[in-house]
């Protein structure tokens, strides 16, 4: 089973959205090439502000929903725990 990823991206203007991938490295690229059309392409968000990481893709998926179900307010909150200045985060 392959891992699974939830992230949150971030515009400039903190604009958010939230995915899941099994490929972290290769789904950032493509948002930040403006390779997936929509939202992110739209308002240029790019930026990697959280991660959460999973032992496979269904657990992952049901995380991903459960965050798009919460508030913008609860999800500021989140990423301000591991990223309170909202950095860009890096990978390996």
């Amino acid at each position: 089973m392959k891992n699974g990823y939830v992230y949150i991206l971030s515009s400039r203007s903190r604009r958010l959205y939230i995915g899941v991938t099994s490929d972290l490295e290769g789904r950032i690229w493509e948002h930040k090439q403006g390779r997936i059309e929509g939202f992110t392409k739209t308002y240029k968000i790019t930026q990697l502000v959280y991660v959460e990481d999973f032992p496979d893709m269904l657990s992952a998926i049901a995380r991903e929903k459960q965050l798009k179900g919460w508030s913008r307010t609860k999800k500021i909150v989140l990423i301000e725990k591991t990223n309170p200045k909202w950095e860009e985060m890096r990978l390996r």
